[in-house]
C-alpha cells in the first residue's frame, strides 16, 4: 500500500487556506492561501493559486455547510487577499506532477464545483462569487460554479481563462462547457475570451455574460452581503434546525487492507483488484428524522464510500478493477430506502439522498473497471443495487454454494432506484440501462414484488451472468484476470464511452471532455514535453510547438 497517501480528511480547525464564517442565513468562505503550505514540496502557492490540498479543504467546507449549517441559505465565496481573487491551479505544481495526479486533481476539483452547483440547485443554499481582483483559469472556473458572479468595477480587475495561450492545455474543470452551456456566452465571444491571456474586465465582462453584476470598489463588501441576504430569502432551509456534526471517520489502514465501520477494502496487487465489501444496516430506521446523527447508516455509508473512492483513485492508481460485494439483510436496506423516500421533504434527509447521489456519480466517473458479485448473504437492494447497476459487469450466483446453509441471493428494487439517484446524464441507472425500452422501467416500477432471484434478475436485465456454484469461481476469476491483461488507457476510454448512454448534460459533457481530451492534451509534448508550455512557464524560454493538427 502507498505509504505517502493523500488524506482527504480535514475540518475547519485544520484549514490552512480557507476561512469559514457564518452570520445568520449567510456564510462566507474566504480564500487566503498559505503560500508555503502546498500539499507536496517543490512549489509556492502564490496569488491564491491552489493545489489539491486547497481543494480538499473547499470540498470539506461545502459538505459541512450542507450538513452542519441548515440555517445557511447563501454562501459567499470571496478572497481575503487584496486585489487578488484566485490565480487558478498552481502551474509549478502541474508541471512537476505526474500524469495521474494531474488528471485526478482536475476530476476531484470539478466534482467539488459540481457539488457547489448541486447545493444551489437542490439544497436551497445559493453560492455567490465575489471577485475582488484577478480571477484567472481555475479561479474563474470556481466563479463559474457559483450561481451569481459579482465583479469589482475598479478599471483593472479582469476574469480570464488563459490556459490555451499560456500553457497549451484547456481549462481543466469545465470552464469551456460552463461558458457556453451554463452562462450562454456566444461562441465567437467565448473564442476570443479563451485565447487572450489578459482577460476581460468591466462593462464588456458584464455585456458578454461572463459576470452577473458590476460593483463599485467603494461599496463592494457591503453590496455582496446585501446580494447574499436577498438571495437567501428564497431558500426553504430551516433557520432553526440543528445541524449534524460530520465527525471524523473511523478508518484503519493495514497491509493491503482498509476498514471503516460499514465498509472494508482488500487490495490484491497481483490481479490489480480491490475487493470492496459493504455491510448493510444492523437495525431498522427510526420512526422520524428527528435526532439523526452522522452514524445514521445511509449518511455513514455515503461518507465512507466517498472517502474510499477518493483514496483508491489517488493513492492506489495501479489497482484497475474494483469488485463490489455486500453483506446484510435486504429487508433492512429496503427499509432504510423507504424511510429516506417517505421523509424526502425533511432538510436533512434531502441532504443524505443528495449525498448518496453525488457519491454514486463519483463512482460512475471513476476511471476503473467495476464488477459486482451478488452472492448468498448479499444485500444488493435499492441504494446498494445502484452499485451493481453502475458496474461494467455483474455476476449473480444461481442457487447456493455447496456445503452452506445461507439462502440463495436476491436483489430488490426500492423507490430510490427510480430517479432519486441520477447519473451525470440526468437519467437513473435503470433508465440508462433500458434506454430504448423505457416501458421496461415502468414494468419494474409497477411490479408488486420487487424482489428477484438469479433467473428473474437475468430475465429482467438487472444482471449480466448467473453462474452456478460449479462455474462461479472460474468465471469471476477469469473476468478479473482478463481485465488486468488489457491496456488501462483503452479500458478507461471504453468504459467512459459505454457508461453514459442517452442525452448529454453539461455535467456529462464536462466529464467526457475531461476524461478524454484533457487527458490526451496533458500527455502531448506541446504541454508536457521538455519544451512544452507547462514545463517552460515562468522560465522566460519560448515554447516550441509541434504544429501538426490532428
Amino acid at each position: 500500500m502507498n505509504q505517502d497517501r493523500i488524506n482527504f480528511a480535514t475540518e475547519p480547525g485544520s484549514y490552512k487556506h480557507w476561512k469559514l464564517s457564518v452570520d445568520g442565513r449567510v456564510a462566507r468562505l474566504a480564500l487566503d492561501v498559505d503560500e508555503s503550505a502546498g500539499l507536496l514540496p517543490g512549489y509556492e502557492l502564490k496569488l491564491n493559486s491552489y493545489d489539491l490540498g486547497v481543494d480538499i479543504e473547499l470540498y470539506d467546507a461545502v459538505q459541512r455547510l450542507r450538513f452542519e449549517h441548515p440555517e445557511v441559505a447563501a454562501v459567499i465565496i470571496a478572497s481575503d487577499k487584496p486585489r487578488v481573487f484566485c490565480a487558478g491551479a498552481n502551474i509549478q505544481m502541474l508541471g512537476q506532477s505526474n500524469h495521474a495526479l494531474k488528471v485526478n486533481f482536475c476530476k476531484f476539483t470539478n466534482e467539488t464545483r459540481n457539488s457547489i452547483e448541486d447545493a444551489t440547485a437542490n439544497s436551497g443554499q445559493t453560492y455567490i462569487c465575489a471577485i475582488n481582483g484577478t480571477a484567472a483559469g481555475g479561479g474563474y472556473e470556481l466563479a463559474l460554479a457559483c450561481q451569481h458572479i459579482m465583479l469589482v468595477d475598479d478599471g483593472s480587475t479582469a476574469v480570464s481563462l488563459p490556459e490555451l495561450p499560456q500553457l497549451a492545455v484547456l481549462p481543466g474543470t469545465g470552464g469551456l462547457t460552463r461558458l457556453v452551456d451554463k452562462r450562454g456566452v456566444r461562441h465567437d465571444q467565448a473564442d476570443f475570451f479563451c485565447t487572450t491571456s489578459e482577460g476581460i474586465r468591466g462593462r464588456r465582462a458584464l455585456d458578454w455574460l461572463l459576470v452577473d453584476e458590476l460593483v463599485a470598489a467603494s461599496s463592494f463588501d457591503q453590496d455582496v452581503i446585501k446580494r447574499a441576504q436577498s438571495l437567501a430569502e428564497y431558500s426553504d432551509r430551516p433557520s432553526d434546525a440543528i445541524g449534524v456534526e460530520l465527525t471524523p471517520l473511523n478508518r484503519r489502514f493495514e497491509t493491503n487492507r482498509i476498514t471503516y465501520d460499514h465498509l472494508s477494502i482488500e487490495l490484491e496487487p497481483s490481479s490489480s483488484a480491490a475487493y470492496i465489501t459493504i455491510h448493510g444496516p444492523k437495525e431498522a430506521p427510526p420512526s422520524s428524522p428527528v435526532g439523526l446523527r452522522a452514524s445514521f447508516w445511509p449518511l455513514a455509508l455515503a461518507r465512507e464510500l466517498d472517502d474510499a473512492i477518493l483514496h483508491l483513485r489517488l493513492n492506489e492508481d495501479e489497482i484497475g478493477t474494483w469488485v463490489f460485494r455486500t453483506l446484510g439483510d435486504n429487508e433492512l436496506v429496503e427499509a432504510m430506502d423507504e424511510f429516506l423516500h417517505e421523509n424526502a421533504d425533511d432538510w436533512l434527509v434531502r441532504e443524505i439522498i443528495l449525498y448518496l447521489k453525488r457519491t454514486l456519480k463519483r463512482l460512475d466517473v471513476s476511471s476503473r473497471s467495476l464488477i459486482a458479485l451478488i452472492e448468498p448473504g448479499s444485500c444488493f437492494s435499492g441504494t446498494l443495487l445502484e452499485m451493481a447497476l453502475a458496474s461494467d459487469r455483474t455476476f449473480m450466483l444461481d442457487g447456493t454454494f455447496e456445503g452452506t446453509e445461507i439462502p440463495e441471493a436476491s436483489v430488490r428494487l426500492s423507490p430510490l432506484n427510480f430517479g432519486a439517484l441520477p447519473m451525470v446524464n440526468g437519467l437513473s441507472r435503470l433508465e440508462s440501462r433500458f434506454l430504448t425500452t423505457p416501458e421496461t422501467v415502468e414494468k419494474l416500477k409497477n411490479r408488486e414484488d420487487r424482489s428477484f432471484d438469479a433467473s428473474e434478475a437475468e430475465e429482467a436485465g438487472l444482471v449480466t451472468f448467473i453462474p452456478d456454484d460449479i462455474d462461479w469461481e472460474d468465471e469471476v476469476r477469469l473476468a478479473i484476470e482478463e481485465r488486468a491483461s488489457f491496456s488501462p488507457d483503452a479500458l478507461t476510454g471504453m468504459e467512459a464511452s459505454l457508461r453514459f448512454a442517452g442525452p448529454e448534460t453539461m455535467e456529462s459533457k464536462i466529464f467526457a471532455r475531461l476524461s478524454a481530451w484533457q487527458n490526451w492534451i496533458f500527455l502531448r509534448p506541446n504541454a508536457s514535453g521538455d519544451e512544452g508550455a507547462l514545463k517552460l512557464y515562468g522560465s522566460g524560454k519560448k515554447t516550441v510547438f509541434d504544429r501538426h493538427r490532428i
